[in-house]
C-alpha cells in the first residue's frame, strides 16, 4: 500500500511515512538540543568570568542567537546550501533570500528535503549550529569589549566566515566530496570507493576550528585586559561552569546525533561515541592537571568535557567506540596543554577558546584521518587511508586560513569604526554596571 506524502505529493509506503515521521521528530528534538547549547554556553562562560562582568558575558551568547536567527533566515541558508555556488566558496545569498521557495510548494504543501521530512526542519537545525559557532568566540573577549560592536561582529562573521565554510564543507563546495572539490582535484576521483571523502561529521572545521581561530585573531587584535597576567582572573562561580558544561554535554547529543539526519544506527553510534570520548577526555584533562599542577580541579573536569565533545564532533559517525576513547583521551590532554599557550605567548584568550576549541578540533579533524573505521591511516586504510589523512590535514589548514584572514579583516574594520574596547574606567568598574546598568548579585537585597 502507498499513500501520498503531504510534503511534496510523492508516493510513500506506510513504512516510509513512519520512518520520515520518526526522523522528523528526532531532528526537531536535535534542533532544540542544539539551541539549548548557546544558553548553556552562557552559563559556562558566565561562571568563568569575574563577578562584575558575568551578565555581559552571558548576554554575548544570547545576543548571538538573536542576530544569527535573523541573518540566517535572510541570507544564511542561501549562502550555505544554495544551488548557485560561486567558485565553490559560497552560494548566491539572494537565491533563497528570506527562505523563499523553500518552505511550501505552489499547493501549500511543505517541501520535503533530501531526508524525506520537511525541509524547514533542516533549516532550523542548521540555524542553531550557526548560533553556537559564533557564540563560542565570545569567550576570548571577556570583560573588555563593547556590546554593540560584538553584535555587529556576529552578523559580519557568520556572513563572511561561517556561511562560506558551511558551503565549502557541507554544501557541495570546495572542501566537500564533489566533482569540483579538493579531493577530486588532488586525487582525481569522487567515488566513495576511493575512500578520500573529507570527513566533518558535525562541525570540526565549520564550527570549532573556525571559532577557535577567530578567537585567537580577536585576542591578538583587540588586545589584553588591563591587568592580564598581573592579577588573578579566577572564575566567580564554578557551579555555574559545571552546570553549563552539563547542559552543553546534553545538548551535544543533538549536535552530533542529529548530524546523522535520521533516527537510525548512525545517530546511535554518534551518541555512544560522543559519550565515551567525552568521558575519556575529562579523565585525560584531569590526569594532565594532576601531573602538571598537583591537583585535579572541577574547572578542569568541566573544560575536559568540552574538549572531549569538540574532539569527537568531526569524527562521531566514523569511529568505533574504542577508537573514540583513544581520540578523546588525547584530545583532553591536548586541550589542557593548549590552554597554557596563552601564558607562554601572552595573548589574552580570556576563557580558553583556543585551547578547548581550536586545539581539540584540530586533533579531532586530523585524528579521524588516522582512526576512521576501516579506512583511516591506522585502521586498515592503506594508501587510501594516507589520502584521507592528507585531506583531513588540508581541510583543517584551509578552515584556519579562511577564518583567520576574514576574522582579522572584520576585526580591523570594526576597530577603526565603532571601536572594540570599553573605556578603561568601565573595564575596571565592570561592564555589567557601566554598559547594562545592572549587577548579577545585588547585596542590598537580603
Amino acid at each position: 500500500m502507498k499513500r501520498t506524502d503531504e510534503t511534496g505529493g510523492t508516493t510513500m509506503t506506510p513504512d516510509q511515512v513512519a520512518a520520515a515521521s520518526g526522523n522528523a521528530s528526532w531532528m526537531l528534538i536535535s534542533a532544540s538540543l542544539v539551541l539549548l547549547m548557546t544558553p548553556a554556553l552562557a552559563l559556562f562562560y558566565g561562571g568563568m568570568s569575574r563577578q562584575k562582568s558575568v551578565l555581559n558575558m552571558m548576554l554575548m551568547s544570547f545576543g548571538a542567537i538573536a542576530v544569527v536567527s535573523i541573518v540566517y533566515v535572510l541570507w544564511g541558508w542561501s549562502m550555505s546550501y544554495g544551488s548557485q555556488s560561486i567558485l565553490g566558496l559560497f552560494a548566491n545569498p539572494f537565491e533563497f533570500f528570506g527562505l523563499r521557495n523553500l518552505i511550501t510548494d505552489t499547493n501549500g504543501n511543505f517541501i520535503a528535503g533530501a531526508s524525506g521530512y520537511a525541509n524547514i526542519i533542516d533549516i532550523g537545525f542548521q540555524l542553531t549550529f550557526a548560533s553556537i559557532s559564533v557564540a563560542l568566540i565570545s569567550g576570548a573577549l571577556a570583560e573588555r569589549v563593547k556590546f554593540g560592536t560584538w553584535l555587529g561582529f556576529v552578523a559580519l562573521w557568520v556572513t563572511f566566515v561561517y556561511f562560506p565554510l558551511a558551503h565549502m564543507v557541507w554544501g557541495g563546495g570546495l572542501l566537500s566530496h564533489s566533482a569540483t572539490g579538493l579531493s577530486a582535484m588532488l586525487f582525481g576521483s569522487t567515488g566513495e570507493e576511493a575512500n578520500v571523502a573529507p570527513i566533518d561529521f558535525a562541525g570540526g572545521t565549520v564550527v570549532h576550528i573556525s571559532a577557535g581561530t577567530a578567537a585567537l585573531a580577536l585576542a591578538l587584535i583587540v588586545g589584553k585586559r588591563a591587568n592580564f597576567m598581573k592579577s588573578p582572573h579566577r572564575p566567580h562561580n564554578v557551579p555555574f561552569v559545571m552546570l553549563g558544561a552539563a547542559l552543553l554535554w546534553f545538548g551535544w547529543f543533538g549536535f552530533n546525533g542529529g548530524s546523522a539526519f535520521a533516527a537510525d544506527g548512525a545517530a546511535g553510534l554518534a551518541w555512544l561515541n560522543t559519550t565515551v570520548a567525552t568521558g575519556a577526555a575529562m579523565l585525560g584533562w584531569l590526569a594532565y592537571e594532576r601531573i602538571t599542577e598537583g591537583q585535579p580541579t572541577s574547572l578542569g573536569a568541566a573544560s575536559g568535557v568540552i574538549a572531549g565533545l569538540v574532539t569527537i564532533t568531526p569524527a562521531a559517525g566514523d569511529l568505533t567506540p574504542l577508537t573514540s576513547i583513544i581520540l578523546g583521551v588525547i584530545g583532553g590532554v591536548l586541550g589542557a596543554w593548549g590552554v597554557g599557550l596563552k601564558y607562554k605567548f601572552h595573548y589574552d584568550d580570556s576563557l580558553d577558546v583556543v585551547g578547548v576549541h581550536l586545539v581539540a578540533a584540530l586533533w579531532g579533524t586530523i585524528g579521524v584521518g588516522l582512526f576512521a573505521n576501516d579506512r583511516g591511516l591506522l585502521t586498515g586504510g592503506g594508501m587510501e587511508g594516507l589520502k584521507l589523512f592528507i585531506i583531513q590535514v588540508l581541510i583543517a589548514v584551509i578552515a584556519m586560513l579562511v577564518s583567520g584572514l576574514f576574522t582579522a579583516l572584520i576585526a580591523l574594520l570594526l576597530k577603526s569604526t565603532s571601536g572594540w574596547r570599553v573605556d578603561p574606567k568601565q573595564e575596571f568598574t565592570g561592564i555589567d554596571i557601566t554598559t547594562h546598568g545592572e549587577s548579577a548579585y545585588d547585596r542590598s537585597i537580603l
